[in-house]
Order: structure tokens, then C-alpha cells, then sequence
């Protein structure tokens, strides 16, 4: 049982318990889904080690959750959670995937109009039924018919941070086969895309049968397309499709080089041994009959007259014309950070306090973060108004007293209006260390007016970095109108940094803007947008994004220490 088929049964019981209107449970059980999803260990062999109370070891799980996952563990289901979806027999995952479709609307949804799923909603929807309700109307059924569409267009494609930690999971397994010499996993996981659709795993291995019979007999595997003797297809429980080949060690480093893509830069590759009289497969890169290279990746560039491109930049964004000009960047490592400059505590919407957060930075070997509660106009989130600023600005200075060689930062993402203006007045803003601005509604308005609000915002001197730059939520809505070219040009003339968050449905900026940055000079944060302890995990994949945008070290600005960082700032 993945780690992320459990996160998703709690966070149904957390939707469940909040439609039954039960308090505080709803809060409790969406904070221990998510410090499971992110939490290291495959927490089914962590119960198999130590019982129930093991799992009371992972932050957030008390002895409630933890007696229902120990039931879970035993029987496949447990008697909780059996009641609550007895009583309310619906699909809240998949609805409550939609943009703008939470639990209240979910049970309203359902009482009204008996909608269990969603191809229930799309009917409802274009029948025009939804409409009527109370608390609904043309544009609430026009949006959400919207977000439908959205999610179509997807193609089923899962969010990669959401299914890498059980991939990794599967990937130790077969590890420990004592048949398996190598191991990796290819495809878009390996290049860091921000989707994948299915997961490709190679192994060397000199019993090519033996690792497919161990591998088909595992418990996550839900069917079986097909077996060879050197492949098999299967679909695992959770839903991914995956491959598995066993490679001869001599091909080893063309078929990684092959099933890791992408399709355009291995068209390109090929081009190139053409042009020599080479033929180059996943077999190997081959003169006549004659193999010549393909044992391993870095041997394979090098033959084609090419330095050795890292996964995450084979996209033909011209990384074959630098790496025959040896002009290839020095990519940002993924342990070069030093600092978060976007973390949300229980002062607002977040579900830790400021202290926690603090431990979790260090542990996870962080210098500094800035804390960044929402501000007024956020009112769902607890929003802070001046005062509450100044009173958290005092905590946090306490709390710093007790800190050694760690530093807590006085922070704010503060909400950009329509107009473009800050919901904070200046001279409360100018006492933050880090002022983030992010745009938090209003998403339909025109490009012209877009781009027009987020510039005013960049214009404030107060202004440090734009959060989450166009808004954007993959897979489930779309970003908003900008032109990106006069942000940008407007980032660099006023001083403003542009923030990758690194929170897996979000990922925003995306690759292409990140390449546009690093060429224009202007300088990015890699950011959480951390609500709970266990999300500082999350910065990898803000990482690994920065690197599909060759950014290097010097482009990022919590890559510095303190100091540089906040003496790049505009205060």
C-alpha cells in the first residue's frame, strides 16, 4: 500500500468529517495525510516493524489515526471510514479535484441533486441544473463545466511530486532483488517533468526472467498487460502504467539514454551519428556492426562530439548546440539551498506553528526562512491586518533569541488587488525583512490588465519577490493572462525577484520563463510555500524545475547566504 493511497483516504475522511460538519477532525486528518505523503519511510513496512504505536511516530498521527491505519493495515479497510462513505457515497477525490469544487459544495452537490461523480456534475451541469441551488448561479456551472474540461485535457497525467515518493519506494524494492546488478528509472521522471504519465524502470540484470517474476509477484501490481522475456507492462494500484526492460550491461548506457528522452533530443542524437555513417538505438551507437559506444551515457555524448547533458535539459531548448560549444550551464545542485523564502505557519493557513517550521528547516539542513502568512484580504485564511504583522514580528524575534547558527526571517505574502495595489500599507511593510506579493484572485482579467496589476506591484519599492507569478494550479486551473516578456523587463528594471515555488501542483514559474529569466539577468527564489513541517521535502522539485530552466547557483537567490540574499533585496 503506497504511502499516497493512504494520504488519499485520509484526506477523504478529512472531506467526510467536514460535510458532516464535525469539528477540528477535518484539519486533523488533512495534517496527518500530508505528513504522510511526504513522509520518507513506506509507512506500511514501518506498521509491519513496529504496530500501531510506530506509526505515531510520523507528525501528526495520533493514537485515533493511528488505531484506524493499524485496522487499515490488517483488514484493507476499517470500520471509520466504511460508515462515513456509507453515508455518503461519492467520489470526493475526484470531484473536490475540480477547481473550485470543495467539500461544502460537494455535500450540497450531493443532497440536492444526488451527484456521486463526476461525470454526474457535467451532466447536472450542462442540463443546467446546477444553477438553481442556492448559493450557485450561471457563472458557479459555467466555471466548473470550465474546470471539467481542464481536467480532460490533463490526459490523466499524474503530478510528479505527487507519485515520485512511491516511485522511489518501488524503485528500493526491486533494488534489493538479488538479481538486479543496476537500476534506473527513465522516462519524464527522470527528466523532472512536471507531469508524467507512466513510469519507465531499466535493470541490468544476467536472469532477466528471474527479476520479471519477482517483480510480477509484488503486491502493488493491480494487472498485467504483458510478459516477455525481457519486458513487462503492467498497471500498478495506483493507477500509473509501468514498464519494466531488463538492458545487457554493453547497451546499458544507450537504452537509459533512449528511454529517458526526450523523443526530440533523441531524433537529434540520431541525426548526428547519421552524419558520421554511425546508426545509433537503445542497443548501442554502432559503425557497420561494430558497437562503438552506448556502455554508458557520458561515453555515448562524448563519441557524438557532445559534453554530457543532464536529463532535466534534453528538450531541444538548444542544449545539443552548447553542449558541442561547451557552453552548457553549471546547473543548481539539488542541496545548494540555504534558505526557503516562503513558509505559511498556524498564524494563518497553515497547519505548525513558527517553531516547528524553524525545526523542520534545520533538519533538513536550511540556514534560514522567512515566514510569510497571508495577509488581510485573504480573509478565508485568517488573513493578518497590520497589527497581527507587528505582534507576529515580535514573536519571531523572541524565538530567534533561543536559535543557534538559524535564522528566522520577518516576511508577508501580501495580496495584490485588482488594481495592482497591496493590501498592507508601506510603512508596516517596511519593517519586513522579505516582502512576497502574489495575485490570489481576479484571475480573468485581460493580459493587458494582468500584466498591468502585477507591474504596479513590482513598482512598490517595498516589493521583494512576486510569488507564484501567473497563478496556475496543474491540472486543475489554468494560469493567468500575462505577457511575460514585460514582467520580466519590468522584474529586471525595478529590482523584483521571481519566485519557482516548488509545491508540486504548482511549479510555477514554468521552465520556459525560468530560461527567460536566467537570459535576461533577473533573479529567482526557489520556495516551498511550506503550510505543514513535512513540506520543506517539496523544494526538489522547485529545484529540479530551476534546472530544466538552466539556472545555475548565481540565478537563485536563497542559494546565497543570508546576508548576500538580503543585500540583493530593494530594502
Amino acid at each position: 500500500m503506497a504511502n499516497s493511497e493512504v494520504a488519499k483516504i485520509l484526506m477523504e475522511m478529512a472531506a467526510l468529517y467536514e460535510m458532516s460538519g464535525v469539528l477540528f477532525k477535518p484539519r486533523a486528518y488533512e495534517k496527518a495525510a500530508l505528513n504522510i505523503e511526504a513522509f520518507g519511510e513506506d509507512i506500511a513496512d514501518l506498521f509491519k516493524q513496529g504496530g500501531k504505536d510506530a506509526l505515531k511516530k510520523i507528525p501528526g498521527v495520533g493514537e485515533g489515526i493511528a488505531m484506524h491505519l493499524a485496522e487499515f493495515f490488517k483488514k484493507g479497510h476499517f470500520k471509520e471510514y466504511d460508515r462515513l462513505k456509507k453515508k455518503t457515497p461519492i467520489d470526493i477525490a475526484g470531484l473536490t479535484a475540480i477547481e473550485g469544487v470543495g467539500p461544502r459544495m460537494v455535500k450540497t452537490l450531493w443532497e440536492k441533486l444526488k451527484i456521486r461523480n463526476i461525470e454526474d456534475l457535467e451532466k447536472a451541469a450542462k442540463a443546467g441544473k446546477i444553477r438553481g441551488l442556492a448559493g450557485f448561479g450561471e457563472k458557479s456551472e459555467e466555471k466548473i463545466l470550465k474546470g471539467i474540461e481542464f481536467l480532460k485535457e490533463s490526459g490523466g497525467r499524474r503530478i510528479l511530486g505527487n507519485v515520485l515518493p512511491d516511485i522511489r519506494r518501488l524503485e528500493a524494492i526491486l533494488r534489493a532483488f538479488p538479481e538486479v546488478e543496476k537500476l534506473e528509472i527513465a522516462g519524464s521522471a527522470r527528466r523532472r517533468k512536471e507531469t508524467i504519465g507512466d513510469i519507465d524502470i531499466l535493470v541490468s540484470s544476467k536472469k532477466p526472467e528471474s527479476v520479471i517474476e519477482r517483480f510480477l509477484a509484488l503486491p502493488m501490481i493491480a494487472h498485467v498487460f504483458g510478459k516477455g522475456t525481457t519486458k513487462t507492462s503492467v498497471k500498478l494500484k495506483d493507477g500509473l502504467d509501468a514498464d519494466l526492460r531488463v538492458i545487457p550491461q554493453k547497451s546499458w548506457g544507450a537504452a537509459l539514454n533512449y528511454f529517458t528522452g526526450s523523443k526530440d533530443h533523441n531524433i537529434a542524437l540520431r541525426e548526428l551519428a547519421q552524419k558520421q555513417g554511425w546508426k545509433l538505438s537503445e542497443y548501442g551507437l554502432f559503425k557497420g556492426e561494430k558497437m562503438i559506444a552506448g556502455k554508458t551515457e557520458e561515453e555515448l555524448y562524448k563519441k557524438l562530439g557532445l559534453r554530457y547533458i543532464e536529463p532535466e535539459l534534453r528538450e531541444m531548448h538548444g542544449e545539443i548546440e552548447a553542449a558541442r560549444e561547451n557552453k552548457l550551464p553549471k546547473l543548481i545542485g539539488y542541496d545548494d539551498l540555504k534558505g526557503d523564502l516562503q513558509v505559511q505557519t498556524d498564524w494563518t493557513d497553515g497547519k505548525d506553528s513558527i517553531e516547528k517550521m524553524a525545526e523542520a528547516a534545520i533538519e533538513v539542513g536550511l540556514q534560514y526562512i522567512v515566514i510569510t502568512d497571508h495577509t488581510r484580504s485573504l480573509a478565508m485564511t485568517g488573513g493578518a491586518d497590520e497589527k497581527k504583522l507587528l505582534q507576529q514580528m515580535e514573536e519571531i524575534e523572541k524565538i530567534n533569541k533561543h536559535l543557534k547558527n538559524f535564522r528566522i526571517l520577518k516576511g508577508a505574502e501580501v495580496n495584490i488587488g485588482k488594481d495592482g495595489s497591496l493590501d498592507i500599507d508601506d510603512e508596516t511593510l517596511a519593517k519586513l525583512d522579505v516582502v512576497g506579493a502574489a495575485v490570489h484572485s481576479h484571475f480573468n482579467l485581460s493580459q493587458e490588465e494582468q500584466t498591468q496589476r502585477v507591474i504596479r506591484a513590482m513598482e512598490n519599492p517595498n516589493v521583494d519577490i512576486i510569488f507564484h507569478l501567473t497563478g496556475r494550479i496543474i491540472n486543475r486551473r489554468d494560469a493567468i493572462h500575462l505577457d511575460v516578456e514585460k514582467i520580466i523587463k519590468a522584474a529586471k528594471r525595478t529590482g523584483t525577484v521571481l519566485e519557482i515555488d516548488a509545491f508540486p501542483d504548482r511549479l510555477d514559474i514554468k521552465d520556459d520563463y525560468i530560461k527567460k529569466c536566467v537570459e535576461a539577468g533577473v533573479k529567482m527564489s526557489i520556495d516551498s510555500d511550506a503550510h505543514a513541517a513535512a513540506h520543506f521535502s517539496v523544494l526538489e522539485y522547485g529545484i529540479a524545475q530551476a534546472r530544466r530552466g538552466w539556472a545555475e547557483k548565481k540565478d537563485i537567490i536563497n542559494a546565497w547566504p543570508m546576508e548576500k540574499m538580503l543585500g540583493f533585496l530593494k530594502k
